[in-house]
């Protein structure tokens, strides 16, 4: 058995003790040249002129700690060629600072080393230069650039991970808050990422670091009690390293054994989460076997089971069953001597490479991957592939970053199609996550779901092992609530862009009404919108320009949306007609303003129940069919609908008159209304049962109970709020009428805002 030696590992990653080199040997091309050994000369004579580039650019800058600026991009360029990155992606980590910080421009970049090289080096440029509300939105702004450019290049994210590792390493010499800062952005955004892409050492690394500078003394603290703690437990280690020793060489077993002590953050993590003082931490070490084949894994899983006993439920195989960033190991957790649990990670040499170096073990850009749909490429190109379907809906940088951010924190799951095709979704995933990882348009479809045969919610959470089944409907569409229970990035995301263009097209066809019932009131017809009307296009291009928007679809949606206001347009738009020698027809005239009569500024709006997102009726008075009500048109709101009598409508006509607009009901309506209803009830055994029988029995149905704070079993009475649905006043008249003839009901009355009358 190969055995490595146990001090080893008793260093944490990333807080190395090697020896400094100096000032003048960190910033040398010398600092570099012996980690590039595996390129030839003619790539090595490329990056030296980029080193040489790079070192002109940042002559006379320094660091914060004093040292030659350039012995930042020499130290990143070594983390790359640790991870074997290829020459290109080791010139632009010489140079990834050229261009924000010395002036360069990607044009003389493309004429000195070529335009991959300069794409990679653009691509890791923040977007300092333009201006930006808020700090957030610039940083917001800048990840999102990074993450697209790393869509189209994954060297891009590579050579930025390199770079913030550096950072954190030599981030001593920062001021304590903007360290802070820093730290929390690493933790939050670029540890993960890592993670995702299978960086595993980097991962813990950029965890720890970023511990030690939010958290400083904490880590401070645990740090010297982990020391303390490898001197007591050096005989134990040693016993252990005895028994593993023998036993693989019994079983006549070729493997590398390496101890690992866990990272002083996860330590930390596990304390809080468990609430346990250090004292009470048993396992803040274990143990890792490396063997030659995948077979053996197994084999030496059975060792390790006849060497110590076994803990249920701490056993985990995903070398079957890969992790969604392509890792794979046995986990079992095991009882030592002492009674001390030891926790094993089995796997062979090559899947270590994967699970420390992730995505830099093998290039998705130099080579197609060979191991198939598992492969760490395969797996981050999916990833990548859902970043640029989240951008293609996510304008908003902010809403972006917490979309990836969603993805970020992924705990998989792993479910099957139907067909047996298995789809990692992160922990909580519901159907409807499900159904979008499938194809966007199984998600805007989905109607039901079934889960192992068996119907299931559609928020219902999702297990690993589970068969799910999407039931779809050509006319089905994505309801807004399931925002509030899906998981994924990909799902919120396609959820919020078909809301949106759904909003947008209602706002829409909203303006087109609205300014056509405007143009009545004028005397005259909406002009032709049909393209081959040149003229009449031109008229509505002038129109568009003027109001202020790109184009007359953007104009017909800020007028449905409450931007601009029809009666405004329309009189402009009559204006033009004029010049064009079209004059209002004298009886639209008198039949437009006799029908506006008493409207404030625009035609009347018919409602009869199929308004989308673009009209609202207000909540504040629930109107309902048969009520007095008038338009509000709202700034960017859409239409608010407000009954004739509510304070609140009255307070804005008062203040904003000139965007109340005329709106009647429908005589035939599509759906049924919600309105507030008051009932005063003796109180007792079965009352609720009554009102809920009396409410069925006139047809309506409640969407909604609320029972006042103070009804007791001690008072006599109970006053409740329902909230129901019906179909017009009549309707609801019906209903309270019902509600009266029920014995525990004393007194029933419709709910108005500022008032409450009896009915």
């Amino acid at each position: 058995m190969a055995q490595r030696p146990f001090p080893a590992w008793l260093t944490l990653p990333g807080l190395r003790s090697n020896p400094q080199p100096t000032q003048a040997e960190a910033a040398s091309f010398d600092a570099l040249a012996p980690s590039l050994s595996y390129l030839n000369k003619a790539e090595i004579k490329r990056i030296r002129e980029a080193y040489r580039f790079a070192d002109e650019a940042h002559l006379g800058q320094t660091r914060a700690s004093g040292e030659p600026y350039i012995t930042h991009p020499i130290a990143v360029a070594r983390i790359c060629a640790e991870w074997k990155l290829d020459a290109q992606a080791i010139m632009a980590a010489l140079m990834h600072d050229v261009i924000e910080d010395c002036g360069v421009s990607k044009a003389e970049l493309i004429e000195r080393f070529e335009a991959p090289t300069a794409d990679l080096v653009d691509g890791l440029t923040k977007l300092d230069k333009l201006q930006f509300s808020t700090k957030e939105e610039s940083q917001a702004e800048s990840f999102r650039k990074m993450l697209l450019a790393m869509s189209r290049d994954l060297r891009v994210i590579l050579v930025k991970l390199a770079d913030r590792l550096h950072n954190m390493r030599t981030m001593g010499a920062m001021a304590p808050q903007k360290a802070r800062r820093i730290a929390r952005e690493t933790f939050d955004i670029y540890a993960p990422i890592a993670h995702r892409l299978g960086l595993n050492s980097t991962f813990r690394e950029l965890q720890e670091l970023s511990f030690k500078y939010f958290h400083p003394w904490r880590f401070e603290v645990l740090t010297k009690a982990v020391s303390k703690s490898r001197g007591n437990r050096r005989d134990l280690v040693s016993r252990i390293e005895k028994d593993l020793r023998d036993a693989f060489a019994k079983a006549g077993l070729k493997v590398s054994v390496e101890g690992r002590e866990k990272t002083i953050y996860s330590i930390y993590n596990k304390m809080k989460e468990k609430s346990l003082s250090f004292a009470q931490m048993s396992d803040i070490f274990g143990f890792r076997i490396l063997t030659q084949e995948q077979l053996q894994c197994y084999t030496a899983l059975g060792v390790l089971h006849q060497l110590y006993k076994p803990q249920p439920g701490r056993f985990k195989d995903y070398i079957a069953g890969p992790k969604d960033n392509g890792y794979q190991s046995l986990h079992t957790t095991l009882m030592g001597p002492l009674n001390a649990p030891l926790e094993f990670q089995i796997r062979t040499e090559g899947m270590h490479r994967i699970a420390e170096q992730g995505v830099a073990a093998h290039w998705i850009y130099k080579r197609k991957s060979k191991d198939g749909e598992g492969s760490t490429e395969s797996v981050s190109a999916r990833w990548l592939q859902s970043l640029i379907d989240i951008q293609d809906e996510t304008r908003d940088a902010s809403e972006f970053l917490e979309h990836v951010k969603i993805d970020l924190y992924p705990e998989a799951i792993y479910v099957f199609t139907p067909r047996s095709r298995i789809l990692a979704l992160p922990k909580g995933a519901t159907p409807v996550d499900f159904a979008y990882a499938i194809h966007s348009d199984v998600g805007e479809h989905c109607v039901a779901a079934q889960v192992n045969g068996e119907a299931v919610p559609l928020r219902a959470e999702l297990r690993s092992g589970d068969v799910v089944e999407i039931v779809t409907a050509p006319n089905a569409r994505p309801n807004p609530a399931w925002l509030s229970f899906v998981r994924t990035g990909r799902a919120r995301s396609k959820i919020r862009h078909f809301l949106k263009n759904l909003e947008i097209e209602e706002s829409h066809d909203l303006g087109v009404k609205l300014l056509a019932q405007a143009m009545r009131a004028e005397g005259l017809p909406l002009p032709s919108r049909r393209p081959e009307d040149t003229e009449a296009a031109a008229l509505w291009q002038q129109l568009a320009a003027w109001a202020g928007c790109a184009n007359v679809e953007q104009l017909f949606i800020d007028l449905g949306s409450g931007r601009k206001i029809a009666s405004i347009m329309a009189k402009k738009l009559a204006r033009m007609l004029a010049d064009q020698g079209q004059r209002p027809d004298a009886v639209s005239l008198t039949l437009g303003r006799f029908a506006s009569e008493g409207a404030q500024a625009h035609g009347r709006v018919t409602l009869d129940g199929s308004e989308g997102a673009s009209v609202q009726l207000a909540s504040c008075c629930r109107p309902i069919p048969g009520d007095e009500v008038r338009g509000y048109l709202g700034r960017g709101e859409g239409l608010i609908v407000h009954t004739a009598e509510c304070q609140v409508g009255r307070r804005l006509f008062h203040r904003d008159s000139e965007h109340w607009i005329q709106v009647s009901w429908a005589e035939e309506l599509t759906r049924s209304f919600e309105v507030g209803v008051g009932v005063l009830l003796t109180n007792g055994k079965g009352v609720l049962a009554q009102v809920a029988q009396a409410v069925a029995a006139a047809e309506a149905d409640i969407t909604h109970v609320t029972m006042h704070d103070e009804a007791t079993p001690l008072r006599e009475t109970a006053e409740i709020d329902l909230l129901l649905a019906v179909r017009d006043r009549l309707h609801l008249a019906e209903v309270l009428r019902v509600l009266r003839r029920a014995p525990a009901v004393q007194r029933v009355w419709r709910l108005k805002p500022a008032s409450q009358s009896s009915a």
